[in-house]
């Protein structure tokens, strides 16, 4: 079966067409203000935005995602299925890394050979083997009929096995892809500085030179951007939306994010923060704490209505979405009724544990935290606020943990597919390998571990979205994560700055233009 564009929600049409022209303008720049330094530049290290965002600047995929989360060809120029385990994936001509070696088959297979080591392993847990058939042919097989694994594809970025086994362990500080733009310089939380690199297979970019820089204080964000220090910003501050639109010369930009805000609880007999047994592994108690928390009031008070109560833990466009079902109409804001359900569960006096969260990762989320601490103290939860720099943040809660009982964190799937997200951190820890990887909360459910094993193990769309829509009912019932909002991704840019806001936050100079 060849490579089919119609399959519902994971694929796009086959036209896809090159975003930049190939004329650039060598004088062309841009200075964009990040919330964060990036953390890793070896794409296998690890997974937070603003490495994401610089992952994809310098790397390429096999399959390209474009902004509006369709998928289309990238380094792979066509792919079919030569049974319903066996993908076949034809390889572009004419492609080179930065350093001028030509882009071959021995690359993938050793890209997915580290990655099948590494932190990201999960990325390729649904790959069982893989082989180059010629220098512009890899073959991947699945360990059952995958419907997804294009779209996965896409989160897994090529390397150069030439350079990588030059510089070693040194790939974060000297990466280097076939991607549009190249590193320059990279001086911790001061400025990232790409140039455009001018053998890019899809033309070189417009904007010939880049330099990133980590602002995290909202405010000196904002004066940054007024004082032309930066042309654009990354999450604006909802408090300066309105003086940055009643300033001339400056546009804010919006767009609903993917980017998803939860509640994980522990439901683990004993937690590391919770004096004797845990009451949250009581169903009843998890609702009541899903009752306290004012949704709303956090959406119009803090994020200054920037924000859209989470329905459920993926968008209405994604695969496993469940029609008509809406958290918060299921567990609406009830202090009384929360105060019942714990008096239900014998834990009336409540008790005390610790949230972990950041307080410079997500949308005024220091501020959330505290929301939190005094909604749950009106059922007598108890919250001691642990929070951090994100820098600190995800190796803290990295699992298995013996540190976390409550923890704020986001989560987004910009694969357009809730399998992605359900299979690391809703299924059981430690039962299947490349599966719980991030189940933070040690959540298990021999009934959802076997509708996402259902749901990976078929070719069929429709199937699969059947397996993780019934996944999604039982996660709302069971409630092992509360959903809060989804942000509003807020941009401000400088006039004559030319940018569409991508679905999955991010910020790609390659699709940018300057127009002074």
């Amino acid at each position: 079966m060849k490579f089919s564009h119609g399959m519902t929600r994971l694929l796009a049409s086959a036209a896809f067409v090159a975003l930049a022209s190939s004329g650039a303008l060598a004088d062309k720049s841009l200075t964009i203000g990040l919330t964060s330094d990036a953390v890793h530049m070896d794409p296998q290290a690890g997974e937070e935005l603003s490495s994401n965002i610089m992952y994809y600047h310098i790397y390429d995929a096999l399959v390209r995602r474009d902004a509006d989360l369709r998928f289309g060809p990238g380094l792979a120029e066509s792919w079919e299925l030569a049974d319903d385990t066996t993908w076949v994936f034809k390889l572009r001509e004419g492609v080179t890394f930065h350093d001028g070696d030509e882009f071959k088959a021995s690359d993938v297979i050793f890209t997915l050979e580290r990655l099948k080591a590494s932190l990201m392993a999960n990325l390729a847990a649904n790959i069982e083997s893989f082989r180059a058939i010629d220098e512009r042919t890899v073959e991947i097989k699945t360990f059952r009929p995958y419907a997804a694994l294009p779209n996965d594809l896409a989160a897994i970025l090529i390397l150069s096995e030439d350079h990588v086994k030059k510089v070693g362990d040194s790939l974060d500080q000297q990466p280097m892809g076939t991607g549009p733009y190249k590193l320059v310089e990279w001086v911790k939380e001061d400025r990232i500085v790409l140039e455009a690199f001018d053998g890019y297979h899809l033309g070189e970019a417009t904007v010939e030179n880049v330099t990133f820089r980590p602002i995290t204080n909202p405010a000196t964000r904002t004066a940054a951007l007024l004082t032309g220090e930066v042309d654009i910003v990354q999450d604006l501050a909802v408090r300066d939306v309105q003086r940055v639109k009643d300033t001339d010369g400056f546009e804010v930009v919006t767009r609903p994010s993917l980017l998803n805000l939860v509640l994980a609880l522990d439901v683990r007999e004993k937690s590391p923060t919770i004096e004797g047994d845990n009451p949250m592994t009581d169903r009843r108690v998890r609702e009541a704490m899903a009752r306290a928390i004012d949704v709303p009031t956090i959406s119009r008070v803090i994020m200054n209505g920037l924000s859209t109560p989470s329905a459920q833990y993926v968008p209405e466009s994604h695969v496993g979405y469940l029609e008509g079902a809406d958290f918060h109409q299921m567990y609406p804001y009830d202090v009384e009724r929360a105060k019942e359900l714990m008096a239900e569960a014998g834990v009336a006096d409540g008790f005390t544990l610790t949230l972990d969260a950041t307080n410079n990762r997500y949308v005024n989320d220091a501020q959330i935290a505290q929301a939190l601490a005094s909604m749950l103290a009106k059922i007598n939860v108890k919250l001691v606020l642990n929070l951090m720099p994100k820098s600190n943040f995800f190796g803290y809660i990295r699992v298995p943990s013996d540190k976390s009982s409550f923890i704020m964190s986001g989560w987004d799937v910009p694969s357009g597919d809730a399998g992605s997200m359900y299979g690391v951190m809703f299924y059981s820890r430690g039962k299947k390998e490349g599966y719980g990887q991030v189940n933070r909360g040690s959540y298990s459910n021999p009934d959802v571990d076997a509708l996402i094993d259902k749901a990976d193990s078929t070719p069929r769309v429709e199937e699969r979205d059947a397996h993780l829509q019934a996944v999604t009912k039982i996660l709302l019932e069971d409630i092992p994560m509360i959903p809060v909002h989804y942000e509003q991704d807020i941009y401000a840019a400088r006039d004559g700055v030319a940018f569409t806001p991508r679905t999955d936050k991010f910020l790609w100079a390659y699709e940018m233009d300057v127009k002074d």
